[in-house]
């Protein structure tokens, strides 16, 4: 009940915040571009190389979207009224987390009318689709973990957004070490790669080596936010 009260409070303030509806919009705009030139200027109903855009497109979409999650909590002083709150740490980061990954599964289930459009106007293969909004859907969360860890790094939303895209942008050129590299060094870059294992997801993959390198990133950076905010209490 009590990662509930903070997922309601946190819902409740991106919706009635317009940053929210400015994300979404620009989100699912710049993923119907990328939709509508690979129908039609491509010719293809291939949606994976859509996924791939959006995915490319969380890179600068989510620091913006968690950097005020616990930023603005420490710069306004109300986290100390949390500390003292019978919440402990845990629920309060959770409480966040699940409120930011709602509101990016409501943004998945909007782009889901990119699925439908392939439906009418032709014959897409389901298992691919879904295995690829999934792949999309756990590479967003471990984004998002990782932006709510950004944001508790710094009182200064802007700084926070900034620490965050440069932790995804790490994750990012990791996968382009691996393509210029051999051996060894190959495997360990291309594991380290957030978008390498996103790739067989939106090829119609399910691989347990990718789930759990997914649950593993969130997991990791979830409690490295717990350690963090803890921290604060007893500065």
């Amino acid at each position: 009940m009590k990662v509930g009260s903070i997922f309601k409070k946190e819902v409740k303030t991106y919706f009635t915040s317009p940053i929210a509806y400015v994300l979404m919009a620009i989100f699912l705009g710049l993923s119907g571009y990328f939709f509508v030139a690979v129908t039609f200027y491509l010719r293809t109903a291939e949606l994976y190389l859509v996924l791939a855009n959006m995915g490319v497109t969380l890179l600068f979409i989510v620091p913006i979207l968690t950097m005020r999650l616990f930023a603005e909590e420490r710069r306004q002083g109300t986290i100390e009224l949390l500390y003292t709150s019978p919440l402990r740490v845990t629920e309060m980061v959770l409480g966040k987390y699940l409120s930011v990954l709602f509101l990016y599964f409501i943004i998945l289930l909007i782009s889901g009318e990119f699925v439908v459009y392939l439906k009418l106007f032709g014959d897409p293969e389901i298992g691919p689709i879904i295995s690829g909004y999934l792949g999309l859907f756990l590479l967003g969360a471990s984004f998002l973990s990782i932006g709510l860890f950004g944001s508790t790094l710094s009182d200064n939303q802007v700084v926070s957004a900034v620490i965050t895209f440069f932790i995804l942008l790490f994750f990012w050129i990791s996968g382009w070490a691996g393509e210029l590299t051999q051996g060894i060094w190959k495997q360990f870059f291309n594991n380290l790669s957030i978008f390498h294992h996103f790739d067989s997801f939106r090829k119609g993959v399910i691989d347990t080596r990718d789930l759990l390198y997914y649950a593993g990133v969130i997991s990791l950076f979830l409690f490295y936010s717990i350690k963090m905010v803890d921290s604060y209490r007893w500065r």
